[in-house]
């Protein structure tokens, strides 16, 4: 599924990251405990789902080489971690769903969460 159809599915907010839309995503992640996030295997194609909107879910994501951030509960990211996504070309994704929500709406549109 391309990043651009998860962004239909849940009504999300672009903030970053738009030329990497077309990016082909076969897992989502989904925690607020980032060291949970660090130790599930995950493939090449996967994306992050969590309610913490600090700099270190950026860096988690560009640890495990995680395609996009989704930010649930409708809780924008701070400034400075959508900057070092911006650097970084990280997609960043805003939806008012919250995590439980969004892992529902993904897994029943055929994402392995």
């Amino acid at each position: 599924m391309r990043l651009r159809e998860i962004a239909d599915l849940l009504g999300a907010e672009i903030l970053g990251g738009h030329i990497k839309l077309d990016t082909e995503i076969e897992q989502a992640l989904g925690s607020d405990m980032m060291s949970d996030v660090l130790s599930t295997p995950c493939g090449d194609r996967a994306i992050l789902l969590t309610g913490l909107t600090n700099l270190q879910v950026v860096r988690t994501a560009e640890m495990i080489d995680i395609k996009a951030v989704i930010f649930v509960k409708g809780r924008y990211p701070r400034s400075e971690a959508i900057r070092l996504a911006s650097k970084m070309g990280l997609p960043v994704l805003l939806t008012s769903y919250s995590l439980m929500e969004t892992r529902d709406i993904l897994h029943q549109a055929g994402l392995r969460v």
